[in-house]
């Protein structure tokens, strides 16, 4: 039985598609189109102040690598500060979490999802940029949040209000 050997993907340092996505600029740097649905990995700019907030996806593992800057990273088991060199595990389950850019700097974050599927959100989520553009993030008003919350439950993706560690933890003590 004869072995098929897959091409080698090679990607430029400004190549890939870039989204807008929350104010952050998303660079698709494999999809799971490439890897026959295997992971996707994804650079993240994360702007000062942007992130996202509390959400959860069960069916994907997602891996967070602090290229440079620093995020909070928040789940339900506390707060981390990530640094450049961290390295973040989201385990597939359904474990509520999101990250904010806390500092003045940008920070880049490269992340691998497991399976993939989670780009194709972004994708439709995001406004196609060019490499290191931004854009402010979208007004919430109704007609996105309907947008948003459509392709959450599209992508198997659960939200959670803003607030949702302040309060959960209140409801705790």
């Amino acid at each position: 039985m004869a072995t098929v050997k897959q091409s080698v993907i090679t990607l430029g340092a400004h190549e890939g598609q870039s989204v807008s996505v929350a104010g952050g600029n998303y660079r698709m740097l494999i999809s799971g189109k490439q890897t026959g649905g295997e992971f996707a990995t994804i650079e993240m700019s994360v702007p000062p102040g942007g992130g996202p907030g509390p959400h959860a996806h069960p069916d994907f593992q997602e891996s967070f690598y602090v290229i440079e800057g620093e995020v909070e990273v928040q789940s339900e088991e506390g707060i981390y500060t990530a640094v450049e060199g961290a390295y973040i595990v989201i385990p597939k389950g359904g474990m509520v979490h999101g990250f904010k850019n806390k500092s003045n700097a940008l920070a880049k974050l490269l992340c691998v999802v497991v399976p993939s599927g989670l780009e194709e959100m972004f994708l439709e989520l995001g406004v196609p940029v060019a490499n290191g553009e931004f854009l402010p993030p979208p007004v919430m008003d109704e007609a996105m949040k309907k947008k948003v919350l459509a392709l959450f439950e599209k992508y198997g993706q659960q939200m959670y209000p803003p607030d949702y560690f302040t309060t959960s933890v209140k409801k705790e003590e």
